[in-house]
């Protein structure tokens, strides 16, 4: 089990993330222009700059939904890979079972 803190530090970046989306990706749209000015481009990096470091969506976490684990995350099925394992051994993923040959 993760910490609960990280969990939560993790919930809040996805949270400013989603908050902040809209105006990020106008001010981006804004830079990568090409009819638009040197000023204008340079005023829209330094509002870039002024947002919160934690509403760019690169810094969340991919983490378990169950555990909370930070590494081994399938995102296909949003779990670690151990509590996928349980899982898959319980019956509870579709179209998944443990390989024996």
């Amino acid at each position: 089990m993760a910490k609960t803190s990280m969990v939560n530090r993790d919930l809040k970046r996805a949270k400013l993330a989603k908050k902040f989306a809209t105006r990020r990706n106008a001010l981006k749209k804004t830079i990568s222009s090409v009819t638009a000015s040197y000023d204008e481009k340079a005023e829209a990096v330094i509002k870039l700059q002024k947002l919160p470091r934690d509403s760019s969506p690169c810094r969340e976490r991919n983490r378990c939904a169950l555990s909370g684990r930070p590494r081994g995350t399938y995102a296909k099925f949003g779990l670690g890979r151990n509590k996928l394992r349980e899982a898959t051994m319980r019956g509870d993923v579709p179209g998944l079972r443990k390989a024996s040959w």
